[in-house]
């Protein structure tokens, strides 16, 4: 069948395909008894309606594959179930973010998917590999013509081990295409060949989410909730801006707090703490709440690295904070964050949000004289100097930006700040992501 190549971020060329009737299954009885996912009070529970995807997750899963797709497939409207194939149902991800799944992936072994999507990462493309119960829903997926795919390197270490490859065109992470069959390789951020996507990396994760959007509920949809989600082309004219530039450089490895609530964007704080880890910072997760396991906005279970009570000694280069409207509420109820908010700004250290978050800065008095920006329903309740103009907003040592989509771009400028554009660029490289420099 005919591949298609879509540039990056270029949605409104994404052709609509023909849309497949909805499959109608028994759920996982895990999921039945989520508290975070549908539930029906009857014995016997109606047939879901909705379309219903397949996300697995292994030990060493790339986890900004993992939750944007599971993020934006949710927004979009979809079933979405994360399921581990480990024994336990957390999962430690590639750069040591902790996923807790929602079911175990045997608990998935009879369920009919309009989409089963596999994330990359190394060794979590070998744990999916090797897992016998995922190899056969993925090829009765293949062999029933019903969508799947894969990015960055298991489209080469899983699907094509599978067979899965076949009579198809593919495209995978740059270190892996010399896996890929000459004739079948193709360099394309995303690459829809019949049934099968694939894509490239953690910096093509919205366009590969977005593909299946398209696929499972239209061209409008996808576009729609591309906006939503701040793309590039949508959101700003700027993709970052700086004001009052001052040094960040330090002389010792840059200590980062990024706290998380129960309503945190776990997206932004997934890819957070994934590129600054890349780029060698130390990154500490904590968690506002009594305990370190956290709900995001989209339901996805995160475990931080400890409790914001046990981060209130440490001192900290730089303290960032996630959106989500939920969360910040939470932020506000925390008298150790705010302490901690302040003590940072006495002291001249470097501090900033995403997303709704900045409303917290505002509140504590620490946007005075600042330039700043935040998502487009939150900029509003700032009083001041606001731009809605550029993605990410840099006033000597206060960042803020959009969220979203916009967060690469805020992780790889905080990299630039610290170690020069030379570092950024390799980690934009390594992710798959283009960037724009200063």
């Amino acid at each position: 069948m005919a591949a298609m190549g879509f540039s990056p971020f270029d949605y409104a060329s994404l052709s609509v395909r023909a849309q497949r009737p909805a499959v109608n299954s028994k759920r996982p009885a895990a999921a039945r008894a989520s508290s975070s996912l549908n539930t029906a009070p009857t014995s016997a529970p109606l047939p879901s309606l909705k379309k219903k995807v397949l996300v697995p997750i292994g030990m060493g899963t790339e986890e900004m594959e993992a939750v944007i797709l599971v993020d934006v497939l949710r927004r979009a409207g979809a079933e979405v179930f994360m399921a581990s194939v480990e024994t336990e149902l957390m999962v430690e991800a590639s750069s040591g973010t902790n996923l807790v799944a929602d079911v175990c992936i045997d608990e998935c072994a009879d369920e009919v998917f309009d989409l089963v999507a596999l994330p990359g990462g190394m060794p979590g493309s070998v744990r999916l590999r090797d897992c016998e119960v995922l190899r056969r829903i993925t090829v009765r997926q293949a062999e029933e013509k019903r969508l799947y795919g894969a990015i960055c390197a298991a489209p080469a270490v899983a699907l094509m081990h599978w067979g899965l490859h076949k009579r198809k065109q593919v495209t995978c992470h740059p270190a892996f295409m010399d896996k890929l069959p000459t004739f079948r390789a193709v360099k394309s951020n995303i690459l829809v060949s019949g049934e099968l996507t694939t894509s490239r990396g953690p910096g093509t994760s919205f366009e590969f989410a977005l593909s299946f959007v398209e696929q499972l509920f239209g061209h409008d949809v996808a576009v729609g909730l591309g906006g939503r989600l701040l793309l590039p082309t949508h959101c700003c004219q700027e993709r970052k801006k700086e004001f009052n530039n001052v040094d960040w450089s330090l002389e010792h490895t840059p200590n980062v707090l990024i706290p998380i609530a129960n309503g945190s964007e776990e997206m932004e704080v997934v890819m957070l703490v994934d590129i600054l880890r890349r780029a060698k910072v130390n990154v500490t997760v904590a968690s506002v709440e009594k305990s370190k396991r956290i709900i995001g906005s989209q339901n996805i279970k995160l475990m931080a690295d400890l409790s914001i009570t046990d981060s209130s000694k440490p001192i900290y280069d730089l303290i960032i904070l996630p959106g989500g409207t939920a969360g910040v509420e939470r932020f506000q109820k925390s008298r150790i964050l705010k302490k901690l908010l302040q003590e940072q700004m006495k002291a001249g250290r470097i501090y900033g949000g995403i997303c709704s978050s900045p409303i917290i800065l505002h509140n504590q008095g620490l946007l005075k004289d600042k330039l700043a920006t935040a998502h487009p329903a939150a900029i509003a309740k700032l009083t001041g100097n606001v731009t809605e103009n550029s993605g990410v907003v840099i006033d000597g040592k206060v960042i803020t930006g959009k969220g979203l989509c916009t967060v690469i771009d805020f992780s790889l400028a905080i990299i630039s700040k610290l170690f020069g554009n030379g570092r950024a660029r390799s980690v934009a490289e390594g992710i798959v992501f283009k960037y724009s420099g200063s």
